[in-house]
């Protein structure tokens, strides 16, 4: 049916009351004064855009009370650095501010104040300064300096780079498998266990964490073992306790020393890491330094060789510790004496005495320690040199006579093999030194793109460590 409509005046209010809706909706309201209302209402709902913002308060320290968000502004004359276009004092700072410690312990370690813990921004790291130099300064440990030279001597040069490449390869392809880990899927802060018990479940992720713990435990004792061996072998030799009796320091030594630089470590740990974190860069340095030295020693043996020798009576070693003079007999005042040497093997100082066999058969050879990259010693160093416990370091170049009866009654004066060596015990005592590949992505949660900084990190400090 047909529906009639009837047409109303609408007549404007210019004094903007509203005493004719107060009265009983007697006089009618403008259309135009309810839409300019709706968008006041709009207007004061919705906040100022980003330009205007930008214009109205152009510094960040403003006097108004209001908190104005900053993000995503290329506010230039007020950041310190910029991530769009890094350049040295960014290095510089971020170097600056480099830490070893893995995640959530700074923020274990802040104190308390006034019962209100305080609460601690952790700065988002990138691949280098978050996993680079973290997996350098855990691979680069105490056998690289200790024991990588005495497998080049056992081992030779050749079977070494076998032993060298066999363990960087097995590391690389675990750094590969990690990565691949990493990239599949979003990196959750909480480290390889974590990382990998929720991408492979709580089997690989329980066992992978019990290896992961014990590796630690043990390295910790392996690089305690490196310190005090270094004290009491080159840094303080007479600090030994515990003698035999041919007054050699015994394993007694490692166990006492050891222990103290156990508790002493607990010690810090309790009181704080954060004091120790501020000196990770510097103990960086020092290994990267020291790596540098070695470089810088072998380049110099090409223009000078350094003034350490080497006594051989024949073909053998002797310990140069237990005397000063590589001679049977020197004149002192216009006198021929006998020497510290000759007491050792002969029964009396006069030069009648009776001697030892093999030392009146052979003279005495005096042959720099450190012969140097031109003296042909890489061409005698190529094959290996295995061989049981107790036997003579010989050098294969230099001939001696043997007696007939042969005596053992001097051979403490000597250098002998301390163990048995083979290929295979020379790559388990190495393999230790290219381990500490996971310190890098165990601080995930305080990298900035952990997807892309763990594969790029690890495998370039891998990389770098192997041509080390």
């Amino acid at each position: 049916m047909p529906t009639n409509f009837t047409v109303v005046k609408v007549e404007d209010m210019g004094d903007g009351s509203n005493s004719g809706a107060a009265a009983g909706g007697s006089r009618p309201i403008s259309l135009d004064k309810v839409f300019q209302d709706e968008g006041d209402i709009t207007n004061l709902q919705e906040p100022e855009s980003d330009e205007n913002l930008k214009e109205s308060t152009p510094f960040i320290n403003s006097n108004n009370d209001e908190d104005h968000s900053y993000d995503g502004k290329n506010m230039a004359l007020y950041e310190e650095e910029m991530d769009s276009t890094p350049m040295v004092a960014s290095l510089l700072n971020k170097l600056a501010n480099y830490t070893n410690l893995t995640q959530g312990v700074r923020e274990h370690e802040e104190a308390e104040d006034g019962g209100r813990r305080v609460a601690v921004m952790v700065p988002q790291m990138g691949t280098f300064v978050g996993v680079y130099l973290p997996c350098m300064q855990n691979i680069l440990g105490v056998i690289l300096f200790l024991r990588l030279t005495w497998i080049v001597g056992t081992a030779g040069i050749l079977e070494s780079f076998a032993i060298v490449s066999m363990c960087c390869i097995c590391t690389l392809l675990t750094a590969i498998s990690m990565s691949a880990i990493a990239t599949n899927g979003m990196v959750p802060a909480g480290g390889s266990y974590y990382m990998i018990s929720r991408s492979l479940g709580p089997e690989f992720g329980g066992a992978v964490g019990l290896c992961f713990y014990l590796g630690t435990t043990f390295a910790g004792s392996l690089y305690i073992l490196g310190t005090i061996e270094i004290l009491l072998t080159y840094i303080v030799p007479t600090a030994t306790i515990f003698k035999d009796n041919n007054g050699e320091a015994t394993p007694n030594n490692m166990r006492v020393y050891g222990t103290c630089c156990l508790l002493l470590m607990a010690l810090v740990v309790f009181v704080g890491v954060k004091y120790v974190n501020k000196l990770a860069l510097v103990f960086l340095s020092c290994v990267v330094l020291s790596i540098m030295a070695i470089y810088a020693g072998a380049i110099k043996t090409l223009i000078e060789l350094p003034e350490f020798s080497v006594c051989l009576l024949g073909n053998r070693s002797l310990k140069n510790e237990l005397f000063e003079s590589c001679a049977k007999m020197e004149v002192l005042n216009n006198n021929s004496v006998t020497t510290d040497l000759w007491n050792f093997f002969c029964e009396s100082e006069y030069g009648n005495a009776t001697c030892d066999e093999f030392f009146t058969l052979n003279n005495l050879t005096e042959i720099p320690a450190i012969p140097g990259l031109l003296s042909g010693v890489i061409k005698d160093n190529l094959w290996s040199n295995y061989g049981p416990a107790g036997m003579v370091i010989e050098k294969n170049n230099l001939h001696s006579e043997s007696p007939q009866i042969p005596s053992t009654d001097r051979d403490q004066y000597f250098v002998f093999n301390d163990i048995t060596t083979y290929f295979t015990l020379l790559v388990g005592i190495y393999f230790p030194s290219v381990t500490g590949i996971m310190a890098g992505s165990n601080r995930s949660g305080d990298l900035r793109d952990a997807q892309r900084s763990i594969p790029v990190g690890t495998i370039l400090a891998i990389l770098t460590t192997s041509f080390l």
